[in-house]
This record gives C-alpha cells, sequence and structure tokens, in this order.
C-alpha cells in the first residue's frame, strides 16, 4: 500500500465529494449540516480554502484535506486544516499521512502553529491521531456539538506549534 499525497485539481473533485458526503450525512464529526449541497460543500472545501490536498492509497483517491488562516490578519500565523477519509481506508495510515503532510506544507507556507478548532469529543480516533502527532488539547467547548445519537457533546480546541519563530 503505497500513499500519496497531491495538490487539488479540479478532476478530483467527483471523488472526493463521495468521501465528504458520506461523513457530512452521518452527521457525527463535522458540524456541517446533513443535508448539505455539493456545491456549499464544494465551495467550503476547495473554493475559501488556501489549499487542500487530495491522498491517494495505491492510485485512488481516498482522502482529503484543506488548509487555511485560522483567523484573518493578524491570527493569520497560525493555520486550520480539516481532513476526511473514505471509509473504506480507514485505518490504513490515511489521516496520519495528511496529518504529517499538512504540517509540512503548513511551515513551507510559513504557518507558526496549527489549531483544529472544533474537534468533536466523541471521534475519539481523531483525538486520538491528533494527539499522537503532538497536539494537544488547549480548550473544552462544552456541549458544542449536536451529536445525532449522543445529545450534546463536547468539542475540542488543539493546537501545536510548528516553528520556534513567531
Amino acid at each position: 500500500m503505497v500513499i500519496t499525497i497531491h495538490e487539488y485539481r479540479a478532476t478530483d473533485w467527483p471523488s472526493i465529494w463521495p468521501i465528504l458526503e458520506a461523513i457530512v450525512r452521518r452527521g457525527d464529526s463535522y458540524a456541517f449540516s446533513p443535508d448539505m449541497p455539493e456545491t456549499e460543500m464544494r465551495h467550503i472545501w476547495v473554493e475559501v480554502t488556501s489549499a487542500a490536498y487530495v491522498a491517494e492509497l495505491d492510485g485512488e483517491i481516498v482522502g482529503t484535506y484543506y488548509i487555511k488562516p485560522n483567523q484573518p490578519r493578524l491570527g493569520d500565523h497560525i493555520c486550520n486544516c480539516g481532513y476526511a477519509v473514505s471509509e473504506r481506508a480507514r485505518g490504513k495510515g490515511v489521516a496520519s499521512a495528511m496529518c504529517e503532510h499538512s504540517q509540512q506544507i503548513a511551515i513551507i507556507s510559513g504557518f507558526h502553529a496549527m489549531q483544529y478548532n472544533f474537534v468533536v469529543s466523541t471521534n475519539e480516533s481523531a483525538v486520538r491521531l491528533w494527539k499522537k502527532h503532538g497536539f494537544e488539547i488547549i480548550g473544552t467547548i462544552p456541549e458544542a456539538f449536536r451529536h445525532p445519537t449522543q445529545s450534546f457533546v463536547d468539542a475540542f480546541i488543539m493546537h501545536k506549534t510548528l516553528t520556534s519563530e513567531p
């Protein structure tokens, strides 16, 4: 199994949308509306971000992530990312590879740190993975997410410093 990551191309969207659609429709890890239309998701994921990337496993697109400044202007030295992996590729190192890749891209792009603003606490595999990659929970937003089966659950803010220079 070989994981490769490349910058998003418009021709990648037909393979990315089913991955994102399945995650959004499930409604258990992103705050996006489960009935979000494809056009709105495309706008959010690839049009208003600084860059988007896709991960391929043995030549098949199985994951994607975006990177963007977390805040405008005086907060733009910290980036934010969102990740998605297809169900069939879970547990194969795709999210881990994208996390490593995004940190390298962030450093090359001049970001000082990376912050995840809204990690749903019940998404235990993501929390575990981000911690494994050196992210710390720096805040908890109580009952911030309306989980489809668990009512209101907390969301975490996770952070990692990437460079020693601000």
